[in-house]
């Protein structure tokens, strides 16, 4: 089995050795790049940090008053974020179950009464956690500590892989990415040959993108995370 993997280039790597490891031969396309950004969030007080991917953590690493913000209570969007947080230096910390309901309830449950939480944001963010937080009585103040710069085009490898169609299977693991991968192929005139294989998806909302370009085989994770996506995948 021969898949293609379009994560930013630390994660793809990752996930390439684990599909590797079960026999998989894997191609790898970083189709979006991800830049820190310089933010103040501000004096605070804050009760908590909230951070919902590893690129937070990894901007949180970088941060001139790291570790001032590391000593607060973290809630992490999944056990991934979690460890990577401890990893980071941030000693009191809960992990969600990977996605964002989850992430309000359990912030809802246990977030310290008083000053508003910090989140550690990207850019581009799907859904309104501000919103979310606020129906339940809670302030969230967003700082935008990184950006993802999307891929304009597939590079060679990649582009002779779809044209061969040597690939099985193509995964997605966020809707940016997965709209980057569309609008590539569509850039390089292999819109036909890259919806093809079989594409799976960390979410529904990932997926939407390779719907609504015609792709006829999508899988998508019954939970939103790696496991689950190399689950799909049927290889051991």
């Amino acid at each position: 089995m021969r898949v293609l993997v379009t994560r930013p280039e630390a994660e793809a790597e990752r996930t390439a050795a684990k599909l590797r490891a079960r026999g998989v031969e894997v191609l790898v396309a970083p189709l979006l790049r991800i830049e820190p950004v310089a933010a103040d969030p501000g004096a605070g007080p804050w009760s908590a940090l909230v951070l919902t991917s590893v690129n937070a953590v990894r901007a949180l690493a970088l941060h001139p008053r790291r570790a001032a913000l590391a000593a607060l209570p973290v809630f992490a969007v999944g056990r991934r974020t979690a460890a990577a947080a401890r990893a980071a230096g941030c000693t009191d910390v809960r992990a969600g179950e990977g996605g964002q309901r989850d992430l309000v309830r359990l912030i809802a449950a246990n977030a310290p009464s008083g000053a508003p939480l910090l989140y550690l944001a990207g850019e581009d963010r799907a859904g309104d956690l501000s919103a979310d937080l606020a129906g339940h009585g809670l302030t969230l103040r967003t700082a935008v500590v990184y950006r993802a710069v999307t891929a304009t085009q597939f590079s060679p490898e990649v582009r002779d892989a779809l044209a061969g169609s040597s690939l099985e299977g193509v995964l997605h693991f966020s809707r940016r990415s997965a709209q980057a991968f569309v609008d590539c192929a569509r850039a390089g005139g292999l819109l036909r040959e890259a919806l093809a294989p079989a594409h799976y998806c960390i979410s529904r909302e990932a997926a939407a993108p390779l719907a609504a370009a015609g792709a006829a085989a999508l899988h998508v994770a019954p939970h939103p995370d790696e496991a689950a996506m190399l689950d799909m995948l049927g290889v051991r």
